[in-house]
């Protein structure tokens, strides 16, 4: 059978979404607006923080600014689409959109981890050979790292999205989920889905595995080193670079562990779906939130933007 007449066979799939009840459709659409506006608000105005305050031009930041936006991607790839849904009862969304919806999320989501590897490398850089730090982290450094997540992140939905598409879908187009994502998508499948099954496990293995050895072999560097300055006060200024950053990785793979690892026994299919409105709608909103609020640069370039907009206004006024 062709892939043409695979195709042919689904048209659209109905999101099973997130529940039928209308009062809760109202709540949970007022409260992913609100969610949304602050994604949208908290990624881009750091990103236009960062490229507005010539104090922010560091690596650091550079990293920052790239995974404000992949937050801001992650979460439109899915918030407006259940929102909508939740707005209209409608929730049918078809074959193209369904398959540019998963492209997006599996390479925004996958750009995220790499990201937040080579945010760890830049830590460890920093606490562990500072006086080499300028010569390790150039712009060319930097951009390769950031350049080489991108291609990672979508290359590895390209073949995932691909191999997933290519099946024949027979059994239903009634996805049990408020998103198309690669399991659900499976299940509907009347293919032989053994091969693809073993494609996402290597592929999530290594994905996954790579990016999270970085990160603990940065961080075990970062805390040696840390544990042998002297003074209270070093190693107290040494940490607090790491903290926000720790704070989102604690957050990103503690969500994925409790996700993925947790007994089969324990599955169900709505606390899967609560754990997957976290992961995908939560934590874009809460990464600005944390290197925001716990960072004294960020904040007080905040405030400059702030005080020039006001002496702008009341130039114009006066």
């Amino acid at each position: 059978m062709t892939s043409m007449e695979n195709r042919s066979e689904v048209n659209e799939f109905r999101l099973i979404g997130l529940t039928d009840a209308p009062e809760l459709q109202v709540l949970l659409f007022i409260m992913f607006t609100f969610i949304y506006l602050i994604t949208l608000v908290g990624n881009l105005g750091i990103v236009a923080l960062i490229s507005w305050d010539s104090h922010l031009h560091t690596p650091m930041y550079f990293f920052l600014s790239n995974l404000s936006l992949v937050d801001f991607g992650y979460s439109s790839s899915i918030t407006p689409k259940v929102m909508a849904g939740l707005l209209t009862g409608k929730k049918i969304i078809s074959y193209n959109g369904c398959a540019t919806q998963l492209f997006f999320v599996v390479a925004f989501a996958n750009t995220e981890s790499f990201l937040l590897a080579s945010m760890a490398y830049d830590r460890h850089a920093a606490v562990c050979k500072p006086l080499h730090y300028t010569t390790t982290m150039t712009s060319t450094v930097c951009s390769f790292l950031t350049s080489g997540s991108q291609v990672c992140g979508f290359l590895t939905s390209s073949i995932l999205t691909g191999n997933t598409f290519s099946l024949s879908f027979c059994k239903s187009n009634v996805v049990h989920h408020f998103f198309c994502d690669i399991l659900p998508l499976l299940v509907l499948s009347c293919s032989d889905i053994q091969l693809i099954q073993s494609v996402i496990f290597i592929i999530v293995l290594l994905n996954g595995f790579f990016p999270f050895l970085v990160i603990f072999t940065s961080y075990m560097l970062i805390f040696i080193t840390i544990l042998n300055i002297r003074s209270a006060e070093g190693r107290q200024k040494a940490f607090s670079t790491c903290v926000s950053h720790l704070i989102v990785v604690s957050i990103f793979y503690g969500t994925i562990i409790f996700m993925y690892f947790q007994p089969t026994s324990r599955h169900s299919v709505d606390s899967d779906k609560m754990v997957s409105v976290f992961y995908t709608m939560i934590i874009p909103m809460l990464n600005p939130l944390v290197y925001s609020l716990r960072n004294k640069d960020v904040m007080n370039a905040f405030r400059k933007a702030v005080k020039g907009q006001r002496l702008q206004l009341d130039h114009f006024f006066s």
